[in-house]
């Protein structure tokens, strides 16, 4: 079968598509058949390392999400699962033959997740790390709610940093499905026309606009929850426009790897500072989060492609090192890459 694979550190052009045996799924685990592979930032970065030319022994197969379909089971594993559309989350962590940028995946059952008829293969590929990430930054507030679904945050506010990115694209949906306000805050028109796409109800320009003039004319006692893509750059801002045991959930570093904390600003009111990756997340969230994206794509409620202000970017397996390359400099929108009809 067709894979890609890197076997050192490095740009994307250590990424070398080999043809590699079938393999075979052991006890508790499944093999599906890709359909997309879905690539995520956190795939180039563990692709590039922390040094160049640095060996990876076994060469590791990129792209932690996918779509597919279940095509063979192992020991202990239902048979009825066989034949079932999926989603995959976390296949390459720790797996190094596990990634989705092949034909053929073999992941332990707990990581897919049934994929109803009517949703796509490009939904199913897009939801593991970003729409993953954007429940935990949701569900990290001091009050809760523990989980997302209709109503669960109704009447609180949510901002959302970078709306018109992948993780603040799909925080914005789960925020609007759980009944929330969402302030997004983006850096020019075209992308404030795919946030509202997504749902936003207010959209803020920070480039033309004072941000916490316009957040505090919207919501006066602040905001609930904040989404936070660019800490170094917006603590200052989100320590002034959070609210009373409000949390700011930090997924990313855009803009640097420090941060300056407003210490006295974030006592007072019994601010949250928390920060989000998903591999080591407690164990207990993981299974409410993935019952509350189950019953978002089932309702509907989460959508990619330009309609949803997600626009998709397609590759073939062979094009792998444009489709990283692609993500690597930050192409807006949702990149793919296409492995079967």
């Amino acid at each position: 079968m067709r894979a890609i694979e890197y076997s050192m550190t490095g740009d994307p052009s250590v990424l070398k598509l080999v043809d590699r045996a079938m393999p075979e799924p052991g006890p508790g685990e499944v093999r599906v058949r890709i359909h997309r592979s879905g690539v995520n930032p956190t795939d180039w970065k563990s692709r590039q390392g922390s040094e160049a030319g640095t060996p990876v022994d076994p060469p590791q197969v990129p792209n932690q999400d996918g779509s597919g379909a279940v095509d063979a089971v192992g020991e202990g594993v239902d048979v009825g699962l066989e034949g079932r559309r999926v989603w995959i989350w976390e296949a390459a962590h720790l797996r190094p033959s596990g990634g989705t940028a092949q034909e053929y995946a073999v992941v332990p059952v707990r990581h897919v997740v049934q994929l109803p008829d009517e949703a796509s293969y490009d939904l199913g590929a897009s939801l593991g790390v970003p729409f993953l990430t954007a429940h935990r930054c949701l569900t990290v507030t001091e009050d809760g709610p523990e989980r997302l679904g209709p109503g669960r945050l109704s009447g609180r506010t949510v901002l959302v940093a970078g709306g018109a990115g992948a993780v603040g694209n799909a925080a914005i949906q789960l925020a609007r499905w759980s009944d929330a306000t969402v302030i997004t805050t983006v850096s020019s028109p075209e992308k404030g026309n795919l946030a509202a796409l997504a749902g936003a109800d207010h959209v803020i320009n920070y480039k033309q606009q004072n941000v916490v003039e316009e957040v505090r004319a919207i919501a006066p006692h602040g905001v609930n929850t904040i989404v936070e893509v660019s800490p170094a750059a917006n603590a200052a801002i989100d320590a002034e426009v959070v609210a009373l045991h409000g949390s700011v959930a930090v997924y990313a570093t855009d803009g640097g790897n420090t941060m300056e904390l407003p210490v006295r600003p974030s006592m007072v009111p019994n601010v949250r500072w928390q920060f989000v990756l998903l591999y080591n997340a407690p164990d207990s969230w993981r299974p409410r989060a993935l019952g509350d994206l189950t019953a978002a794509v089932q309702a509907g409620a989460v959508r990619v492609g330009p309609e949803a202000g997600l626009p998709l970017h397609h590759y073939t397996l062979e094009q792998a090192a444009d489709a990283h390359a692609a993500v690597q400099q930050s192409i807006v929108g949702k990149v793919l890459i296409d492995l079967s009809d």
